[in-house]
């Protein structure tokens, strides 16, 4: 495999970084995780655009301009031989604070370690779409927006791992976090959608979460649909009365929920508000 360090490409066997590294000591970074169709970058320029959000919210300055990474992806795909006909490709950029003396300061650091790794994109089985997946309730809560923002897509993922592995321990494909008004946020690593009463709802940002790329496009797509959509404050009792439920991420586009606490969602099948936005999103993808 050949990643992308510092500048130029190097094999997995070569790609190293310093243990001073303040990424590694303080999970002081950021990321993206992007994939393809094809040879096609999926929503290239808005991934772009929140690393940049994220790494200026944190004072890290980017040291590729905007304007080289197209290139440079796709020189990272071809030379792992993915973003092809045959395999799409995942591709996830980590630009970290960089090695320095330890301490918090992040004047220690001279220069951000940047690491792009392409791979063979390996989505969900599909009979995960046919049949639905299992989510629970995790007791873990999401941080507090005013103590660290969900604008950030930091490195720092020790939430959602623990949040991750209440999942794990329960079964469960993943883990719902709640706010620190009970109200419902997102997974680990998704948005989280509801059908309730023939209108489309989804936890509003203010509850605390990051604005998904994939959030994003089903939200345009159900407009376009005449799908009544609202974003609100949505609790636990909501979320197990609800008629359907699904999750939305970049790898696995549109993923039913069928059972939430070991209780059906609906009549436990994907439901068909969410069927017709898959087939939608499939028939689409390509566009954006």
């Amino acid at each position: 495999m050949w990643i992308y360090l510092n500048n130029k490409f190097v094999t997995d066997q070569e790609a190293v970084v310093s243990v001073l590294d303040h990424g590694f000591l303080y999970g002081d970074g950021v990321y993206e995780t992007i994939r393809s169709y094809g040879s096609r970058i999926f929503m290239l320029d808005e991934h772009l655009s929140r690393l940049l959000r994220s790494a200026e919210t944190i004072g890290l300055t980017i040291p590729i301009p905007l304007e080289d990474w197209p290139d440079m992806l796709h020189e990272a795909m071809a030379r792992n031989e993915v973003g092809t006909d045959r395999h799409d490709a995942y591709l996830r950029i980590t630009v970290s604070r960089g090695p320095g003396d330890i301490g918090l300061d992040p004047a220690l650091c001279s220069s951000p370690t940047v690491v792009v790794i392409a791979k063979p994109l390996v989505p969900p089985a599909p009979h995960l779409y046919e049949r639905g997946v299992a989510v629970i309730v995790a007791s873990t809560k999401r941080n507090l927006p005013s103590a660290l923002s969900p604008q950030i897509k930091t490195t720092n993922f020790l939430n959602s791992i623990q949040a991750k592995r209440e999942a794990i321990a329960a079964g469960a494909f993943d883990s719902i976090l709640l706010n620190w008004e009970q109200h419902l946020t997102e997974c680990t690593v998704s948005n989280v959608f509801l059908v309730m009463d023939g209108k489309l709802r989804t936890p509003t940002l203010e509850c605390g979460l990051l604005d998904g790329i994939t959030r994003m496009v089903v939200l345009r797509m159900a407009e376009e649909l005449n799908i009544h959509v609202e974003e609100g404050r949505y609790t636990v009792d909501q979320l197990y009365q609800a008629n359907e439920c699904f999750l939305t991420n970049t790898s696995m586009e549109i993923m039913p929920v069928t059972s939430v606490d070991r209780r059906p969602v609906g009549n436990g099948k994907p439901g068909p508000v969410t069927k017709r936005l898959r087939e939608q999103f499939v028939a689409v993808r390509g566009r954006f």
